[in-house]
């Protein structure tokens, strides 16, 4: 028998299959690729944008490197990293699911982004890239989404040069008590109800403020990061640890 048959994982507050788990995101994303971005505007009240700015720009991605942005969904991290890298350099948008990465693709090709932009269908615990091959690997918002985190940060140390840094970009702890509550509040009071009436999906969005819960917080990414490989590992939170910002490097 299959030991995955047998253990579970979560999927949301929910225990499902570990098997089960990458179709019931796959669903998740396949219901709200094309309300995506409409979606973070409402949910963050727009400030998911400088949260990404930031991100790429404290990256230490440079002109000319090449760059995997795993999770990449509908390309606005690729768009940022490919006027860092330039038109020397390269960056592979990948996702797991083809219905966000063809969203990506459209957008960016209709931003006249071409030429030195690939695309990858890719599942982020099983890359198909060789050994040390890309110079910085970046993830935003995706990793809490992956069944086994583990294997996926193995796989974004493997696939990174010496010295090449990995950079996640994802929803945190909130540290203030008093933000806390009210973060709460919003996030499985609101936006279910946003869900349902922009995206006619409130399951998905509810799944998604459960997701945000179960992710490992600040220091027990951090120590995961280690744990694979990565040294130098720092973190950085931005509004008060409702994300935060990891970064790692193969030694």
């Amino acid at each position: 028998m299959d030991r995955n048959s047998e253990r579970t994982t979560h999927f949301g507050y929910r225990e499902v299959p570990v098997a089960e788990k990458t179709r019931l995101v796959h669903q998740v994303f396949e219901s709200v690729a094309d309300n995506y971005d409409l979606m973070n505007d409402l949910m963050s009240l727009g400030v998911h944008r400088f949260w990404k700015r930031h991100f790429v720009a404290t990256s230490g991605i440079g002109r000319g490197d090449r760059v995997l942005d795993l999770a990449g969904g509908t390309g606005d991290i690729a768009a940022l990293l490919s006027r860092k890298v330039g038109g020397s350099g390269e960056v592979v948008l990948s996702d797991i699911n083809p219905a966000m990465l063809a969203v990506g693709r459209r957008r960016l090709e209709d931003r006249g982004l071409v030429g030195h932009i690939r695309y990858a269908l890719a599942n982020a615990e099983s890359l198909p890239f060789p050994d040390g091959h890309f110079d910085a690997v970046t993830i935003a918002f995706g990793l809490r989404n992956v069944t086994d985190k583990d294997s996926a940060l193995r796989e974004m140390h493997r696939v990174l040069k010496p010295g090449g840094k990995a950079s996640i970009l994802e929803f945190s702890s909130v540290q203030p008590r008093t933000l806390s509550k009210l973060y709460d509040g919003y996030s499985f009071g609101v936006l279910p109800i946003l869900g349902r009436f922009i995206a006619g999906d409130a399951d998905s969005y509810q799944y998604l403020a459960e997701s945000i819960r179960k992710h490992p917080d600040q220091q027990t990414l951090a120590e995961m990061m280690r744990a694979a490989g990565f040294t130098g590992v720092r973190y950085q939170n931005l509004s008060g640890g409702i994300v935060a910002i990891h970064g790692g490097y193969h030694a």
